[in-house]
């Protein structure tokens, strides 16, 4: 079975600033993972340990580069649509 993620994939989180969305940051950080941007709507321009956030897929993208995989911590009503956003990005 092949490896789909390694310390060079470039991570994206959904929901960073939420209080899971936060913890899971902190893991996936404190493990080594390539976490380059969040999103949350409403939320851009602050930092969740030291992570940009942006209002939406499309701004983190433009603004802190590509990205390899999308981690989505939304709430259930929201997940459809994040997963969405995250899949409509070129």
């Amino acid at each position: 079975m092949a490896i789909l993620i390694d310390e060079n994939t470039k991570m994206l989180i959904q929901g960073i600033t939420g209080r899971f969305g936060q913890g899971v940051a902190r893991r996936m950080l404190e493990v080594g993972s390539k976490v380059v941007s969040g999103v949350t709507p409403g939320r851009g321009g602050q930092s969740v340990w030291g992570v940009p956030v942006f209002n939406n897929v499309a701004e983190a993208i433009r603004e802190a580069g590509e990205v390899d995989a999308a981690v989505v911590v939304v709430p259930g009503p929201d997940a459809k649509a994040a997963v969405l956003e995250a899949l409509m990005q070129e």
